[in-house]
């Protein structure tokens, strides 16, 4: 269990709830259980399958095993097993042989989306549902990931690392209304309804070589910058480090309050660990996303490998 993880508990065991925010009743009804997902229509797919230029296919996951950096105590093991007798032997006339696999692992590893459910306030979640009211230890009754439909709109890559001058940012980098203004400009792009915002910061660069730095803290939207993307109406918001948000956190008693702003109060899906160097590398400042989630009933998360196309 590293330093940060025990930080982590110290403050959720010892800050009030007073200060708390208010979540919302959904702008999209009481019964709303997809949120910004809301937003996207058929004209959304249509206009974004308009930026493709070259048809270059970008996978935005990394590969996800057992030395991929988490949040602890989440962790993956993959068991590969051939069938039959477990001896290998060959069945039938023709021989025939084969492998299976029996994969265990926490969902919330390597590329990731965020559900509905993932992070609230005082054990309230998005649109004002408690946690007794969708928590069961065999799945979700409410905000499952299997329920969310195919994401094809508009995605926005924002290089950061251009807007802070450095290769890499560094932890406590925080990427606030200003920042993304200033990568907008630069990009010559606008925010547009439905779409999904991606930053580059080049934490992606610690992986295989310093795992722990990398899993300790990370450069990543502030709260300032969360509630102005919640405001344009975006759909997903990811970054290419575990965890999204600015840590340390920029309030110093807070525990992932960029989440709460997301996910519970708008609604809002996050990607976690996405690949973004081959975008940022070929200047690809937008292009159409396409992600279909595996349909694992009642899940909190998803492991994921959305897909850029230019």
């Amino acid at each position: 269990m590293n330093k940060l993880y025990l930080t982590l508990i110290c403050l959720s065991l010892s800050v009030a709830a007073s200060g708390a925010p208010e979540i919302p009743e959904s702008k999209f009804g009481k019964d709303d259980t997809l949120g910004a997902i809301n937003l996207l229509t058929p004209a959304h797919v249509v206009k974004a399958a308009r930026l493709i230029k070259k048809g270059k296919t970008y996978g935005l996951g990394m590969v996800t095993g057992r030395s991929t950096p988490a949040y602890p105590p989440r962790s993956f093991d993959l068991l590969v097993l051939q069938p039959s007798d477990g001896r290998g032997l060959p069945q039938g006339s023709n021989s025939m042989t084969g492998n299976d696999d029996l994969l265990r692992t926490w969902i919330g590893i390597g590329s990731q989306l965020d559900g509905l459910a993932h992070i609230g306030v005082d054990h309230v979640y998005y649109n004002q549902v408690k946690a007794e009211e969708m928590v069961t230890p065999t799945g979700l009754l409410k905000f499952g990931t299997h329920n969310i439909p195919p994401i094809v709109t508009r995605g926005i890559l924002l290089d950061m690392t251009a807007v802070f001058e450095k290769d890499m940012l560094v932890e406590g980098d925080a990427i606030n209304s200003r920042e993304i203004r200033a990568a907008l400009k630069r990009q010559k792009l606008s925010l547009e309804e439905g779409d999904v915002v991606l930053f580059h910061t080049g934490w992606h660069g610690l992986l295989g070589k310093d795992d722990t730095r990398f899993s300790m803290a990370e450069p990543g939207l502030g709260k300032d910058g969360a509630a102005f993307l919640a405001k344009a109406g975006v759909v997903a918001v990811g970054s290419d480090n575990w965890g999204l948000e600015v840590l340390p956190f920029e309030v110093g008693t807070e525990v992932f309050p960029v989440h709460q702003i997301l996910l519970a109060q708008n609604g809002i899906y996050i990607l976690e660990n996405m690949v973004t160097a081959e975008l940022q590398a070929d200047g690809v400042s937008e292009f159409l996303f396409v992600l279909g989630l595996p349909r694992i009933e009642g899940a909190v998360q998803a492991i994921i490998n959305p897909v850029a196309i230019y």
